[in-house]
């Protein structure tokens, strides 16, 4: 299998299917940017900014939290128990069928749109 589904929640509650590639190295956040979902992605996928945090619905195996991951949703508003930064989840088969929502956007987003 070389595609993927997955089904996301934009911030105003609309539903945006999307067929991802599971061959191209892409994570999560690379992802929603390329469908040209409201994701920043302001640090460039090093999870320093939070830009991509979401809420995974869906019930899957996904890869353990790292350090920075974990350290970068301690300093964020609105984290839930299902949060997660998109950036740091690599698009894998294994995502089939993965349902997620975008977190409310960062408040003082825009002070990072120099970077």
């Amino acid at each position: 299998m070389n595609e993927i589904n997955i089904t996301v929640i934009d911030r105003q509650g609309d539903q945006h299917d999307l067929k991802v590639p599971t061959d191209m190295g892409l994570n999560l956040m690379e992802t929603l940017k390329s469908y040209e979902l409201p994701v920043e992605g302001i640090c460039g996928g090093m999870a320093m900014c939070a830009s991509c945090h979401c809420y995974i619905l869906s019930d899957h195996d996904l890869p353990e939290q790292g350090h920075d991951e974990i350290a970068m949703l301690d300093e964020t508003d609105e984290v839930e128990s299902n949060s997660r930064l998109a950036c740091q989840i690599q698009i894998t088969n294994k995502l089939e069928g993965l349902k997620l929502e975008l977190a409310p956007e960062l408040v003082g987003e825009d002070e990072f749109s120099d970077w």
